[in-house]
């Protein structure tokens, strides 16, 4: 049912899905869809969940396989996981992280940025030596919004993502952070 819901997201966006719709694609009666979902948006908030989960599995694997010397190493590889799934994810896209459905789709008392700004703090926590606390809480908080918005700018530019404006992503979240980021 969710890869159903991520292909109606591609062809016709959010205001396209219906739960009768995503019935139809996944080929299955629509009491099966409200046997796990109540609506369109509960599915959208499962279909987030799930890009959310792989974009932090792959991440993970890609710290766990990269040889990063420092957490700003990072920068990129972060911003080109994110670049790939909107290229090759069905329903990423149109969907993301779900602010597309609501702002607060991942959790009812943080908005969606804030959830993907911890999941990555945690994990530069726990991979580099560098000191956690609100500082860092705040400043992923900053660049990961100031970075959704230029990248939305890059997709908004090109399908596949504006080069320059990809590049210029990448530069802005790395030097922001750098001044922020303090290390143990």
């Amino acid at each position: 049912m969710l890869d159903a819901c991520a292909e109606i997201l591609d062809e016709d966006g959010y205001d396209g899905l219906t739960t009768t719709r995503i019935a139809q694609r996944a080929e299955v009666a629509i009491g099966s869809v409200y046997q796990f979902f109540p609506d369109k948006r509960a599915v959208a908030q499962a279909l987030a969940q799930r890009n959310l989960e792989m974009f932090g599995q792959r991440i993970s694997r890609t710290f766990a396989e990269g040889s990063f010397a420092h957490w700003s190493d990072t920068v990129g590889a972060i911003i080109e996981i994110f670049v790939d799934m909107h290229r090759t994810v069905p329903g990423f896209r149109v969907l993301r992280f779900g602010d597309v459905a609501d702002v607060n789709l991942l959790d009812s008392d943080a908005d969606n940025n804030a959830v993907v700004a911890g999941r990555i703090r945690t994990m530069i926590v726990e991979t580099f030596a560098v000191q956690d606390g609100p500082g860092l809480a705040n400043a992923l908080a900053i660049a990961v919004e100031a970075g959704d918005a230029v990248l939305k700018l890059a997709f908004r530019r090109s399908p596949d993502g504006d080069p320059a404006i990809l590049a210029e992503a990448e530069r802005l979240i790395h030097g922001y952070l750098a001044s922020h980021i303090q290390e143990s």
